[in-house]
């Protein structure tokens, strides 16, 4: 229906009854190519609706009504005519994509479902308690070089096979009441990837997920081109699960980040809290996670992280690009529970500086693993080295000659409360965190573990 009042066309999309993909996405595709003769809103009613990929214009806004299910071929070969510009493993395809797009808005509260951990695992590994990924697996949503984005509405995401919601080089975004819960035992599907993005604000969302909860990057793109930086970010009040690091920037950090916030959330059983990890030779400043829930638990060795309610590591992981500096670091207000350290660790002295941990009340346990032991310093040079054969996984985890994984490195005099080496002007100010009387074995009796 064509509305005269804006000149936006509106068009409702009922569900097959027998389930055709090819029909079907030649239907939503072609009511959303209908955005280049002016505005259009594309509502799926009701329903399910099997799909392979969709490509979104300039001035789109695809609505998911409340039963609506957008269910995404469980095939990688049905995302042939959705690629990306940037690769995210070895995926470049996607479910949903756009290019260089303004005015977009995809909204529920309807539900985008994908099968990813049955349609794109290929059997469990039996030691590490997870999935095995297949080697090609779409993202969910890729949005490129798009101006003026709107994610929202009670929109439901679940079960991604890869990178969920993953925006490159995008300006003036909103992301609000959207919910995704994906496998948490499906490696790789971190739930909101920002990268290189410039003012963003995501509220009032939850994300659970196995890898990154909400995660900032600078990629650099397959053909060599810089990276965009990360300016202007604010995250407030969402409740995030992740089994790997759940509210983060990096490790990919080719340009840099600059004016992030993330405030007012809850962290769940997580293996890490709150990271800033510099690779790549962007730097990072004037960043604060302020008013912040944690709870975090010991993991097995090939998951990253052990525990931590902060983790900040700066280390080279490249000889041509040395880590970026990370300066202006506030943490303020964070209370809960946590099995690791607080760790910060520079390779370089200095290359972590003016850092304030300021209102922190933490209860430090004994985990049942002892993992949280050693420093997680991956991903390490070795993460990039070609090891036919080797032990482990690729970007994972790996084992060195000695058997044990490489990157994580014992605490010197055993687990202390908080680590930090290499550290310029770093100041505490009402820090308690509470161990257990009597200390574990293995356990530093020094809390505070300073080094050059």
């Amino acid at each position: 229906m064509h509305s005269p009042a804006n000149h936006r066309h509106d068009i409702e999309i009922t569900a097959l009854a027998a389930q055709d993909m090819a029909l079907t996405t030649t239907r939503i595709q072609a009511a959303l190519d209908r955005a280049a003769e002016g505005p259009v809103r594309v509502t799926l009613r009701a329903g399910q609706h099997l799909c392979g990929g969709l490509r979104l214009r300039s001035h789109t806004e695809l609505h998911l009504d409340q039963g609506a299910e957008l269910i995404f071929a469980p095939d990688y070969a049905a995302f042939a005519q959705t690629e990306t510009r940037v690769m995210a493993e070895d995926s470049t395809r996607a479910m949903i994509v756009a290019h260089g797009a303004e005015d977009l808005t995809i909204s529920g509260p309807g539900m985008i479902r994908c099968a990813g951990s049955a349609a794109f695992s290929i059997g469990s590994d039996a030691v590490m308690g997870t999935l095995i990924p297949a080697r090609l697996r779409p993202r969910v949503l890729v949005l490129d070089g798009c101006k003026g984005v709107r994610i929202g509405g009670g929109l439901r995401v679940s079960d991604s096979p890869m990178w969920t919601l993953h925006l490159i080089d995008c300006a003036d975004v909103e992301i609000t009441d959207t919910h995704v819960d994906n496998n948490r035992r499906m490696p790789n599907t971190d739930g909101l990837v920002i990268d290189g993005c410039r003012h963003v604000r995501v509220s009032r969302s939850v994300f659970r997920t196995a890898d990154d909860g909400i995660v900032l990057k600078t990629s650099a793109r397959t053909d060599g081109a810089p990276a965009s930086a990360c300016v202007d970010i604010r995250v407030r009040d969402c409740v995030v699960e992740s089994r790997s690091c759940a509210l983060k920037l990096g490790t990919e950090s080719f340009a840099d980040f600059t004016d992030i916030v993330f405030e007012d959330c809850r962290v769940e059983a997580s293996n890490r809290a709150l990271g800033l990890f510099s690779r790549d030779g962007g730097a990072m400043r004037n960043v604060r996670f302020s008013r912040i829930d944690v709870a975090c638990t010991e993991t097995p060795d090939g998951f990253w992280g052990s525990g931590e309610a902060l983790s900040v590591i700066a280390l080279d992981r490249r000889s041509a690009r040395p880590a970026g500096e990370i300066r202006g670091l506030v943490v303020e207000a964070i209370t809960g529970t946590h099995q690791g350290a607080v760790n910060l660790w520079a390779e370089r002295p200095g290359l972590i500086a003016d850092v304030m941990l300021a209102d922190i009340t933490l209860g430090q346990e004994e985990g049942p693993l002892g993992t949280a032991q050693s420093q997680d310093l991956r991903p390490t040079p070795a993460d990039l080295a070609e090891m036919p054969g080797a032990p482990g996984r690729p970007n994972a985890w790996r084992l060195g000659a000695d058997g044990r994984v490489v990157g994580l490195v014992p605490y010197p005099g055993g687990l202390p409360a908080l680590y930090a080496r290499g550290v310029s002007d770093l100041r505490l100010d009402r820090v308690t965190i509470t161990r257990p009387t009597p200390l574990p074995a293995n356990w530093n009796p020094v809390a505070l573990v300073e080094e050059p």
